[in-house]
């Protein structure tokens, strides 16, 4: 840690890892799958109480509305858990957002519910890396920055239902990152430091196929196979893969007894454009797919679902935040690369704002949305360190260009 300043140094040294790990692994015990009201209200109030000892109002804010297809093809609301917020000098010119997300991929009855070590630096539990341990080490930076003479106004979000999308939080997060210097989210990085740079956006969908049921043996011919069509529109639909686009049919719902032509399909796909400009062009050849084979098949169709996490392009503003994190990573011995990744997150929604954002600030760990999920405990005081000396040069120096 060469590159410190004495002052920085003071600031840093009381950062310890036994406290961060012992609130990961409370944490971690508390099951807050993002279907998992009862857990998620569990961990928000632990949140509250946690996140209140910064000088700051904490609030719970309500899930915006959220339409879901059944297997029936009706949309129905899904029941979302509160977002927490945190709020620190709301009047200062300067400001930034950090986030996160209290809620993981594991559900109530999921087998993978408890932590163990592998050794005696790996963590394996549901939602150590992704991200609990992040959250962890965020509070760690951010109680050791307010100890420096923070003049630095900030908000944090954790909100309920990042792992599905974030769609009933998406317009907090666009409200809280409007006029911000810069955003740090707190997505795992890899176990060697290594930090995403651009990535694809995404879009979840569901066809709703209405097809007309008869006999299979009396009078097939009266019928319209809405499987039949889902399928075919399932191909053309991996038929639209193309350099920077994946798409990815990825259920079909539906069907009817064997003699039965069935009069209901429902199709679920995924698609990831590496461009607006990409995601326009396959927004209109879903169209033309969905409209060719209603026609050729002679059902109905109706589309849910749109892209929902925009592609998140890297800025000139971006790249200053990343050289002036990585300057700080490598003052603090910290190696740090960064490379283009094909996944998504919160920081998706807010380079859409076109808010500089550097989303991978949290644990390093690995095999994340698997019951070999993992986090590097040395990596928790660490990065929490990272936290506190960023924004301490946010606040002293500044990075961004006007």
């Amino acid at each position: 840690m060469t590159g410190l300043t004495s002052e920085e140094r003071d600031l840093l040294a009381p950062v310890e890892r036994a406290t961060i790990l012992a609130r990961t692994l409370d944490w971690a015990a508390i099951n807050s799958g993002t279907g998992h009201i009862e857990g998620l209200a569990a961990m928000a109030r632990q949140l509250a109480e946690a996140f209140a000892v910064l000088p700051g109002e904490v609030r719970l804010v309500d899930p915006a509305p959220v339409d879901k297809v059944d297997s029936q093809g009706h949309a129905r609301e899904v029941v979302h858990g509160r977002h927490l917020v945190l709020s620190v000098r709301p009047q200062a010119q300067r400001r930034v957002i950090l986030t996160g997300h209290m809620d993981t991929v594991y559900p109530a009855d999921h087998p993978f519910q408890t932590c163990r070590w592998l050794d005696e630096n790996r963590l394996n539990g549901p939602g150590t890396a992704d991200m609990k341990g992040g959250l962890s080490l965020m509070l760690a930076g951010l109680a050791a920055y307010e100890r420096s003479g923070a003049t630095l106004g900030y908000d944090v979000l954790i909100n309920s239902d990042e792992e599905t999308g974030s769609l009933s939080s998406a317009a907090l997060i666009a409200e809280l990152a409007q006029g911000k210097l810069a955003a740090l989210t707190y997505e795992p990085a890899l176990p060697g430091g290594q930090m995403a740079r651009a990535r694809p956006g995404s879009g979840n969908y569901a066809v709703v196929v209405h097809g007309r049921a008869a006999h299979a043996g009396r009078n097939p011919e009266e019928g319209r196979n809405a499987v039949l069509a889902a399928g075919d529109l399932a191909l053309r639909l991996a038929a639209m893969r193309r350099p920077g686009l994946s798409v990815n049919p990825a259920r079909i719902e539906g069907g009817a007894p064997n003699n039965t032509v069935p009069d209901l399909a429902i199709l679920h796909f995924n698609m990831r454009p590496a461009t607006p400009e990409l995601a326009a062009e396959a927004q209109a050849d879903i169209r033309t797919a969905v409209a060719e084979v209603s026609a050729a098949h002679d059902v109905h169709m109706h589309v849910h679902g749109h892209v929902s996490r925009p592609p998140k392009a890297i800025s000139a503003g971006t790249e200053a935040l990343y050289g002036m994190v990585s300057k700080a990573a490598a003052d603090l011995g910290q190696p740090m690369s960064w490379k283009d990744t094909g996944g998504v997150c919160d920081g998706n929604n807010i380079a859409a704002c076109g808010i500089p954002v550097l989303d991978t600030m949290g644990a390093l760990g690995g095999s994340i949305h698997s019951p070999d999920e993992f986090l590097l405990a040395d990596s928790l005081d660490a990065r929490a360190r990272l936290t506190a000396l960023v924004l301490r040069r946010l606040d002293r120096h500044g990075v961004l260009p006007a």
